[in-house]
């Protein structure tokens, strides 16, 4: 099976929720550090980054900037909570991108004000989280992305036995958060 998107996104919590050793396909990954509680160590965080570079994977801070210039990452990820404006003009970085998450039409509006090239919209199918009873759905989805000029990524209850309909859907990648952690084998699935 190969579902043919041009990027995909994982969360990690930490450096060791994924083995840089095992990824053969390059230039298709990309991982977002989203451990704000308990960060990794500057010269880890250099190190993983260093080994990300050499096999193309691109790597992003969620919602630290200062860290994110710091370790040398790719760009910083920000979540649908971070309502902060980036003046982009102060990152002397031509290659540091801005990514963030949206959940609706006003997040989508923020997200574009922040000057995120890419936004991660969530939550694609249904989930088992209870307090989360939306979701878009294929059709919704694609008319959304179609509204907008900017490039989306699929997350949200994205799973073994619905990975199929992925080809369906109008955007540039698809991110995962849960599902690796449940099933390693997802990631194997997609190419």
């Amino acid at each position: 099976m190969f579902i043919n998107k041009n990027k995909y996104y994982i969360y990690i919590e930490n450096l060791r929720s994924i083995n840089l050793d095992l990824v053969k396909i390059r230039n298709k990954f990309n991982l977002i550090y989203r451990n704000s509680l308990k960060k990794e160590s500057l010269n880890d965080m250099i190190d993983f980054i260093r080994r990300c570079k050499k096999k193309n994977i691109k790597l992003f801070i969620a919602n630290d900037l200062n860290y994110a210039v710091k370790t040398g990452a790719n760009g910083i990820y920000l979540s649908s909570y971070n309502k902060a404006i980036i003046k982009k003009k102060k990152l002397s970085l031509n290659k540091f991108e801005i990514i963030g998450s949206a959940h609706n039409f006003k997040e989508i509006g923020i997200k574009i004000k922040q000057g995120c090239e890419k936004i991660i919209l969530s939550r694609l199918f249904k989930t088992e989280y209870k307090h989360k009873k939306s979701f878009f759905g294929i059709t919704k989805f694609n008319l959304l992305s179609k509204h907008y000029e900017h490039h989306f990524i699929a997350l949200g209850g994205i799973k073994t036995e619905n990975l199929m309909k992925l080809k369906m859907l109008n955007c540039e990648g698809v991110a995962l958060l849960s599902e690796p952690k449940k099933k390693p084998a997802i990631i194997r699935r997609l190419f």
